[in-house]
């Protein structure tokens, strides 16, 4: 991990990632942009019973908005459904649960999901960062199995029923921790070298940025955007990164600040004016790349990484 891009990141965090930095921020929001009604309209939250996730799934359905939460706990799901039913007083709020680390399990999902439902949003919010390397039943390294092939596999099977809807959105919540790494496509599951949780889960990040791109150029009757939710006081950051929260835990936004920009490019007609397939921190484009910072992927790496996980989810297709 480059040594310039930490230092780098990290002072950049400092100043734009933290409560001031969205607080900042904040001040040239257009506030109408969210005054709207959502009802009619279906949108699909992954990793939506705690975080981001939950407080974006209870802002749509104050909003009148169709909620699907996708989570993997059902005790926790039905638990943050009934609390979001009961602050929204919205009926329309859906659990579904699914394992976002088991391909075959995500692939059953949206190909039963399609069947039964309309979908007009796709938010791709689920993400983990385990720090020991683990395998996935399926025999995947864990991070790049929940944070990079299921939500390529979730989103890849829900295409052809976003296609039916109007004004179709895939919104996903990648991190600017991405900006640490260059996408190193020949190491995707982490079998060289020494594991590191927090570097898995930029590259990961990474991915998901150069995944949205992607769709949007095959895709353009669908509006894709990534984004960073800057440093939020979540539950995962609470258990993934103690030593980061115990010393950043004052500076940390909430996660409703968090969920703002996903709350934003899902929902708000200002959204799919920008153009598809970029990267937004605080409801504005940013850059993929820090200055200097020789993180650049070629085309044939990035075609490569898409192949690679063509073939990976075919392998998992039931």
């Amino acid at each position: 991990m480059s040594i310039y891009r930490n230092t780098v990141w990290f002072f950049k965090g400092m100043q734009e990632y933290t409560r001031s930095g969205y607080e900042a921020a904040a001040k040239r929001f257009n506030p109408a942009d969210l005054e709207l009604s959502l009802s009619g309209r279906s949108f699909m939250v992954t990793g939506a019973n705690s975080g981001i996730g939950k407080a974006t799934a209870q802002e749509i359905a104050n909003r009148g908005g169709t909620v699907h939460m996708v989570c993997r706990n059902k005790g926790r799901a039905d638990a943050a459904k009934e609390e979001i039913v009961e602050k929204s007083q919205n009926q329309e709020v859906h659990v579904h649960i699914v394992d976002m680390s088991n391909m075959r399990q995500v692939w059953e999902f949206a190909e039963t999901f399609s069947q039964n439902n309309a979908l007009h949003v796709l938010i791709n919010n689920a993400g983990c960062m385990i720090n020991q390397r683990e395998l996935t039943d399926e025999g995947l390294e864990k991070n790049f199995a929940t944070n990079t092939l299921g939500t390529f596999i979730l989103t890849k099977a829900l295409i052809p029923l976003l296609k039916k809807a109007s004004d179709p959105r895939v919104v996903t919540v990648s991190s600017g921790g991405m900006l640490t790494q260059k996408l190193d496509v020949d190491n995707l599951q982490f079998e060289k070298g020494t594991f590191d949780g927090t570097m898995a889960y930029a590259q990961n990040k990474r991915q998901q940025v150069i995944l949205t791109e992607t769709w949007a150029a095959q895709h353009k009757e669908i509006h894709f955007s990534s984004m960073h939710p800057g440093w939020a006081d979540t539950p995962a950051v609470q258990t993934s990164m103690p030593s980061f929260h115990a010393k950043m835990q004052s500076r940390l936004r909430t996660e409703a600040m968090g969920a703002d920009t996903v709350l934003w490019l899902a929902a708000s007609p200002s959204a799919p004016k920008q153009k598809s397939g970029q990267f937004f921190q605080d409801r504005t484009p940013v850059a993929t790349h820090l200055p200097l910072a020789s993180s650049r992927s070629s085309p044939q790496e990035e075609e490569k990484l898409v192949s690679v996980l063509e073939e990976l989810a075919q392998k998992f297709k039931p």
